[in-house]
């Protein structure tokens, strides 16, 4: 773009949507290469780096990959990546609902936290569309020091390369925003009405580990909320409706009730039916589609369940866009012209054509 041009053209406001990042392939050295990034990160481990970095690289990277790269090949699709292929679909339909309420479309760019695409090719994305000022929307209802700010830190350290940075807003959390915990309940009784109602209903989110609660993340506690609005809006008494944490990883102890532990229990209780949503999560992945469908499925049934139903992941669920772009419009507030009526572009119009020079008249 020429410069000039791009210092004249109005600014423009844009989105960017950031999810945390999968392999390009269901592949050792693809993993490897992933987990490499992720697992470096300091908000993910938060150790000391003199004792993380040679476990991760003596231990971690040249065994795990491998174990991974049989659970990625049973969730990989023609499409690839399924948290990729749903991410890449959300933004898409993101921008077709905010545009369809605007005569100026309102530019979106997916970018993931680890692995591609990055954060600085959206970036450049964005800024080619003349985006100067951006709206970053974590694709993370709850807020957690090792996803949203993570996620930040990666966006902030891609911005410090640019020499004309945007004016930024973020948005925190949005685990106890009506419209998303109207989408969940509403993706629950579908499932209710096509397989019939579980005896329970868990809703499993991903894990952190106790200490970083201790410290002051928010994360255990919006969850509870989340779990607790859901559980009212589904009218479910506090007995048939159970949270639990799953994706523990390392030996120090991570926030409980374990998902894998609760499932067995359950089973062994004589619950014959459990139905499990993941609402920490905003697509499908494999900590849903590999994790909690088949792992702990099987281990339910071993337990002596009959049949654990996964309800998916919200993804690019009509609802589920609704919600995005209704927290989007929120958040753009103050950023974006107010649609005009037809009075007030027949008022502007007006006014233009008074303010215009009159040609071919005398001249005092």
């Amino acid at each position: 773009m020429n410069p000039e041009s791009f210092h004249r053209a109005s600014p423009a406001a844009g989105v960017l949507l950031v999810n945390l990042g999968t392999p390009a392939a269901p592949t050792p050295a693809a993993i490897r290469r992933y987990l490499a990034q992720f697992l470096a990160d300091r908000r993910v481990v938060n150790l000391p780096r003199a004792l993380w970095l040679p476990i991760l690289y003596l231990f971690i990277l040249p065994l795990r990959p491998r174990r991974l790269a049989h659970a990625y090949a049973q969730i990989w699709t023609a499409q690839g990546s399924p948290l990729l292929a749903i991410s890449q679909a959300q933004a898409e339909a993101l921008r077709r609902t905010l545009a369809s309420a605007r005569e100026c479309p309102i530019p979106v760019a997916l970018a993931m936290t680890y692995g591609a695409p990055d954060l600085a090719g959206a970036l450049d994305q964005l800024a080619a569309q003349q985006v100067r000022r951006l709206l970053v929307l974590p694709l993370y209802p709850q807020y957690s020091a090792s996803t949203t700010a993570a996620a930040l830190d990666a966006l902030f350290g891609a911005l410090r390369r640019r020499t004309w940075l945007p004016e930024l807003r973020t948005v925190n959390s949005y685990h106890d925003d009506p419209g998303y915990i109207d989408a969940l309940a509403a993706s629950v009784r579908r499932h209710w009405q096509s397989h019939g109602r579980g005896e329970r209903l868990l809703l499993s989110f991903h894990g952190v580990p106790q200490q970083y609660v201790l410290d002051g993340d928010p994360y255990y506690c919006h969850c509870r909320k989340t779990a607790r609005l859901l559980a009212e809006r589904l009218e479910l008494p506090e007995a048939q409706c159970e949270v639990a944490f799953q994706s523990r990883f390392g030996r120090q102890p991570w926030v409980q009730p374990y998902t894998d532990a609760t499932v067995q229990r359950l089973a062994r209780a004589g619950v014959k039916t459990l139905d499990v949503l993941c609402p920490g999560f905003a697509a499908d992945c494999l900590e849903t589609l590999e994790e909690v469908q088949l792992r702990y499925a099987a281990a339910f049934a071993r337990a002596g369940g009959t049949a654990l139903r996964y309800i998916p992941a919200l993804n690019d669920d009509p609802a589920h866009i609704d919600v995005l772009a209704g927290i989007v419009r929120r958040h753009l507030a103050g950023w974006l012209p107010e649609p005009e009526d037809a009075g007030q572009v027949q008022a502007r119009l007006q006014r233009a054509a008074a303010a215009a020079p009159a040609f071919g008249g005398e001249r005092a």
